[in-house]
C-alpha cells in the first residue's frame, strides 16, 4: 500500500491539530462576545484574557472526551450495548468535569463571582438546565471531531482505492505490453526468416533495422508516454523492414503533425500497422496495398489505416494485437473513438483521440 501507517498518522495529526486551533478560536470568540453581557463592568482586555484562559481549561476536558469516544468507536469491538455503556459513562464524567471546572474555577477564580442562574436561584452546579447546557456544549464538540475524523478516513480510503486502481491499471498495461513485444518480435523474425531462406541481400539490413526497433521496444516503450514524433519514427522503421520482403506491396504513409512533441502512450499506433501487414497482405495479391494517414491538429489525433485483404482470411489468425489494443485504449484513453470496417476485399480502421480531454491523460 502506497499510503503508509506513518503518513496516515502524520495526516491525522495535522488535520486534528488544525481543527483544534480553529475550534479554540471559535470558542474564544463566542465566549468573549457572551462575556460583554455577563460581565459588562470588566474591561475588554481583562475579558479577553479570562476567555483565553478558560477556553484552554475547557480543552483539557473536551480533548480527552473526544478521543476517548473515538477510541471506543474504533477500538472497542464489543456489542453495541457495551459500546453505548462506555459512551454514556465517558459523557457523564465529562459533564461532571465541565460543571466542576465551570462552577468552582471559572466563576469564583477567574471572574470572582458565584455562578447563578438568575437572581432567584443561587447555585447552578446541580441544576438540570446548566447540566444540559454543559452536555450540549460537549456533544457539539464531539460531533465536530467525529465529523472531521470520519471525513478524513473516507478521503484516505478514496485515495487508497484510487492508488490501488492506478497500480492495477499499471500492472495490466505492463502485462499487455509484455504480450505485444513477443508477438511483434515473432512476426518480424518470421519475415526475416523468409528473407534468409531466399538468401536475400537485404537480410543484414533487415536485421539491423530490427535491432533498432527492438531498442525502441525495450527502452523507449518502457516510458509511460513518448513524443508522437518518436512513435512515428518507429512505425517507419517497421514499414521499412516489411517493404524489404514485400516488394510487390504498395505502402503509402501520409502525416500531418502540427505538434511533434505531443505525447502518446508508446506501442499503440504501430499495432494497427502490424495487423495490416500480418492479416492484410498476401503473396497471392499482386496489388496489395496499405494506406496510412495520421493527422494531429490542435491536440486531436486522427489515425486511419486501410489495407487490402484476401476474401478468405488466414486460418490461424489470432487477432491478439487487435484485442490487446482495444483494452489498452480503454485504459489509457477512455473517450477514444475506434471504428473498424471489415469488408470482403479491404480492412479499414480509424482511431480518434482527443489529447485535450484531461480524462484521457
Amino acid at each position: 500500500m502506497a499510503i503508509s501507517v506513518t503518513s496516515d498518522r502524520k495526516s491525522k495529526l495535522k488535520i486534528h491539530l488544525f481543527f483544534w486551533i480553529l475550534y479554540y478560536i471559535l470558542e474564544v470568540y463566542l465566549d468573549f462576545y457572551w462575556s460583554r453581557y455577563q460581565f459588562p463592568d470588566f474591561i475588554w482586555q481583562l475579558r479577553l484574557q479570562n476567555t483565553l484562559i478558560l477556553e484552554l481549561g475547557y480543552l483539557l476536558i473536551k480533548i480527552p472526551l473526544a478521543y476517548s469516544l473515538l477510541y471506543v468507536y474504533e477500538k472497542i469491538h464489543f456489542t453495541k450495548v457495551i459500546q453505548c455503556i462506555f459512551y454514556v459513562l465517558i459523557v457523564i464524567l465529562a459533564v461532571l468535569g465541565h460543571r466542576i471546572f465551570t462552577h468552582y474555577i471559572i466563576y469564583p477564580c477567574i471572574y470572582g463571582v458565584i455562578e447563578t442562574l438568575d437572581s432567584k436561584q443561587p447555585s447552578g452546579f446541580i441544576n438540570g438546565l446548566v447540566a444540559f447546557n454543559s452536555f450540549m456544549d460537549l456533544i457539539f464538540m464531539v460531533g465536530l471531531v467525529f465529523g472531521v475524523e470520519i471525513t478524513r478516513q473516507k478521503n484516505m480510503l478514496k485515495e487508497q482505492i484510487s492508488q490501488l486502481k492506478s497500480e492495477k491499471l499499471d500492472q495490466e498495461l505492463t502485462m499487455l505490453k509484455a504480450q505485444i513485444n513477443p508477438h511483434f518480435l515473432f512476426n518480424t523474425l518470421n519475415n526475416i526468416y523468409g528473407m534468409a531462406l531466399k538468401k536475400a541481400d537485404e537480410t543484414p539490413d533487415a536485421i539491423l533495422q530490427l535491432s533498432k526497433i527492438m531498442r525502441y521496444n525495450i527502452y523507449e516503450a518502457a516510458e509511460k508516454n513518448i513524443s508522437i514524433e518518436k512513435d512515428l519514427e518507429n512505425i517507419k522503421d517497421y514499414i521499412q523492414i516489411q517493404k524489404i520482403r514485400h516488394h510487390h506491396l504498395s505502402v503509402h504513409l501520409q502525416e500531418n503533425i502540427d505538434n511533434p512533441a505531443q505525447e502518446i502512450s508508446p506501442l499503440i499506433l504501430i499495432q494497427f500497422v502490424e495487423n495490416a501487414f500480418k492479416h492484410g497482405i498476401s503473396e497471392s495479391l499482386g496489388d496489395s496495398y496499405i494506406t496510412i494517414d495520421i493527422e494531429l491538429k490542435n491536440g486531436i489525433l486522427t489515425y486511419r489505416i486501410e489495407n487490402s485483404k484476401e476474401e478468405i482470411p488466414h486460418q490461424h489468425s489470432t487477432k491478439i494485437g487487435l484485442k490487446n489494443i482495444r483494452r489498452q485504449l480503454e485504459l489509457l484513453y477512455p473517450k477514444h473513438k475506434l471504428t473498424v470496417n471489415d469488408k470482403s476485399d479491404r480492412y479499414m480502421v480509424q482511431l480518434k483521440i482527443d489529447f485535450n480531454d484531461t480524462s484521457s491523460l
